[in-house]
This record gives structure tokens, C-alpha cells and sequence, in this order.
């Protein structure tokens, strides 16, 4: 039995996809009853559990052998970094005892030693912690998420892509689809398929490229529209996030910014941009 965290979201519904079309037993972890409802009458089971509650996180593990664990974010509305970090170590400390044989964990491009520098730092808690259960762990560090363009198709259909990139800046992006289908093949490799694999698109992209392909879907002009980076803080103020949580992503921004660490030979997933866009806006 494999056991999917996050199993109702972008990346964990394709791995439970996956290993169904692949034949494999699986069991959705799911934080709701609604969520759960989803999954009925359908060939994977579902069950709700509270990922800060460890102790009723390892019985659910114990019903496996391999898992996939993802840490959910934090709310931004408060000290979201606080919040990653004390669900790291829920699911971490719930792998004592567990019985599991090996581990999948979603990580990100840029992990880092440190704190209070957003993911990069939340999610290498995770990887560490999850180590240092001394079950095999496989770690997928994914790119940036196409979905995060989501938000920007509105301000597109009126010409202008906001972000906090120069329009130049190659960022690598992958779309979540994929890395949940390398998190099920990793899943069901041999024990000893271990350590970082780096996951991305097709080919890497900019935010200028970003704008030509809603441009060209949207059948209009579009232009990037770098926001300043002394201004990162307060635009992420000003849509909800805490002081915390504000200084956390722009702190991030910049470290992806100033040193992004790019692997040579990452996986490649299948979804490009101009896939992803052209079902985001019909085109």
C-alpha cells in the first residue's frame, strides 16, 4: 500500500493517479471529510487525518509501506514560516515506528540551510528531518510551479504579466502534473532509488516568455512589469500576507534571484508553457 499526503492537491492527486492507472493499492490522505467524499466509489480509498496530530499520522502510515509526503504551505495570513516548520516535524516525527520501507519527499529548486527565507529553508527542514528517520528517502526538488501563473491571467487580458522578475530572468517551471508522476515512478522504483532528483518542464523559461505566450494566446499585447525589489515586502502586504510571512517570500524572491542553483541534467516533465496557458485563459 502506498500512502499519498496532500492526495486532493496539484501534485499529490497525480501521483494517486498514477500509481491507479498503474494497477498499485493507495491510500489518500486528505485533511477533510468533503475531501474524502471525492474519492468515493472510485478505486482508492480515502482517509482524513491531521498532518500536526503525529501520533494519528503514524497509524495511517503503518497501513503502508512507501509514502509520499509533502509538507503542506503555511497560511500567509500569519507567520507562515513558523507554520511550515511545525508541520515538518509533525510528519517527520510521525515516521517513528512506522514500518514504512521508503519515502518520496516534494521539495523545491533552492533548498537551503538557514531560516526565515520561505520554502527554500521550510522545505530543507523537511528533507533533513526526513533523513534522519533512516527510512530510504527519495527527495524530488520541483521547479517553479506553472500554476503560479494562475493569478496573473486577469492582469494578462489587460496587457500587463505583474512580477517580481526582471522580464529577462530564466526561471526554471515545471507544471505540478509532473512531478507527481516522477513522485509515483520514485515510489515504485527499488529501495535504493534515493537522495535529489531536480524535476522541471520542457525547456526553461522567463517571464518575458511567460508574457509572449499569454500574448499570443490572449491575441494581444503583453509586457512584464517588474515590481522593484524595495517594494517586494509591501506587495506582498497588500495582498493579505502577514509581516512575517511578507518578509519570508521576499527574502525568497531574492535568494531565487540572486543565486539560483540549476542543475544540469534535470528530469524532464512533459506539460510546457503554452500547454498550461492555453488552458488557463481557453485559447
Amino acid at each position: 500500500m502506498f500512502i499519498i499526503l496532500g492526495a486532493s492537491g496539484n501534485i499529490g492527486s497525480q501521483v494517486v493517479k498514477s500509481l491507479s492507472e498503474a494497477g498499485q493499492p493507495a491510500l489518500a490522505v486528505v485533511h477533510s471529510a468533503e475531501k474524502a467524499r471525492a474519492f468515493e466509489g472510485g478505486k482508492v480509498a480515502a482517509v482524513v487525518a491531521d498532518v500536526t496530530d503525529s501520533d494519528a499520522l503514524r497509524a495511517v502510515f503503518r497501513r503502508g509501506k512507501r509514502a509520499f509526503l509533502l509538507n503542506p504551505p503555511g497560511d500567509t495570513s500569519g507567520d507562515s514560516n513558523a507554520a511550515e516548520l511545525a508541520t515538518s516535524r509533525s510528519i517527520t516525527d510521525a515516521l517513528a515506528d512506522s514500518g514504512l520501507e521508503k519515502i518520496v519527499v516534494a521539495s523545491t529548486y533552492g533548498a537551503r540551510p538557514g531560516a526565515g527565507v520561505g520554502d527554500l529553508t521550510t522545505l530543507y527542514d523537511f528533507e533533513e528531518r526526513a533523513k534522519a528517520s533512516g527510512i530510504a528517502t527519495a527527495i524530488n526538488r520541483g521547479a517553479y510551479y506553472f500554476t503560479n501563473l494562475a493569478m496573473l491571467a486577469e492582469p494578462a487580458k489587460g496587457g500587463t504579466l505583474p512580477a517580481m522578475f526582471p522580464a529577462a530572468f530564466t526561471l526554471p517551471m515545471v507544471h505540478p502534473a509532473d512531478l507527481g508522476i516522477v513522485a509515483a515512478e520514485r515510489l515504485q522504483s527499488p529501495i535504493d532509488d534515493t537522495g535529489v532528483v531536480y524535476i522541471e518542464g520542457p525547456e526553461r523559461y522567463s517571464f518575458g516568455d511567460a508574457a509572449a505566450v499569454f500574448a499570443r494566446h490572449l491575441g494581444r499585447e503583453v509586457t512584464v512589469a517588474t515590481t522593484p525589489r524595495e517594494q517586494w515586502e509591501d506587495s506582498f502586504r497588500k495582498i493579505g500576507f502577514s509581516d512575517e510571512a511578507a518578509r519570508s517570500y521576499a527574502r525568497m524572491t531574492a535568494a531565487t534571484l540572486d543565486k539560483l542553483d540549476v542543475p544540469p541534467s534535470p528530469r524532464r516533465g512533459r506539460v510546457t508553457l503554452d500547454e498550461y496557458v492555453a488552458g488557463l485563459v481557453g485559447g
